[in-house]
């Protein structure tokens, strides 16, 4: 499992426990020091996952009314924890994040596989049809990289 796919399943994990315990920010340092222990002991570079984590809990406000317009059937209550905070990962890489370093598919992807593998049935659907829709609404960056330039003669 490469470094980063791994920190951000203990990103999602951490950001899990979190959300299922009232979302206390105090405890975000220690339940991540117990994730990495457990899930992480040759991560080497925490990191990436530090970056997410922060990143989410800063931003959280707004991934949050993000999520809610994006996902308007599902109230933020009702989308159970996991997706809830995959959803938030994603989102942040997606419209936050350094995009140099992670690009809009990547994220994407990436979020959609922490989907299938921690998540329910559905899950990667929900994830995909949330962060695909966020995706085509920002205007698809990165859209023309590695296609033919625009306007090249022949």
């Amino acid at each position: 499992m490469a470094n980063r796919h791994l920190s951000r399943s203990i990103a999602m994990q951490t950001l899990y426990e979190w959300d299922f315990n009232n979302c206390d920010d105090s405890k975000i340092d220690e339940i991540l020091g117990r994730n990495i222990q457990e899930f992480g002991p040759g991560l080497g570079d925490d990191e990436f996952v530090l970056d997410l984590i922060n990143g989410v809990l800063k931003n959280r406000e707004k991934i949050d009314a993000i999520i809610i317009k994006t996902a308007p059937e599902w109230p933020l209550g009702q989308i159970n924890f996991v997706d809830k905070n995959i959803l938030r990962i994603g989102i942040y890489e997606l419209l936050f994040g350094n995009r140099d370093g992670v690009p809009p598919k990547v994220a994407i992807n990436e979020a959609i596989e922490l989907a299938k593998s921690f998540g329910g049935e559905t899950s990667g659907k929900f994830v995909n049809g949330v962060l695909g829709t966020i995706y085509r609404v920002i205007g698809e960056p990165g859209k023309e990289e590695g296609s033919p330039r625009k306007g090249k003669e022949k």
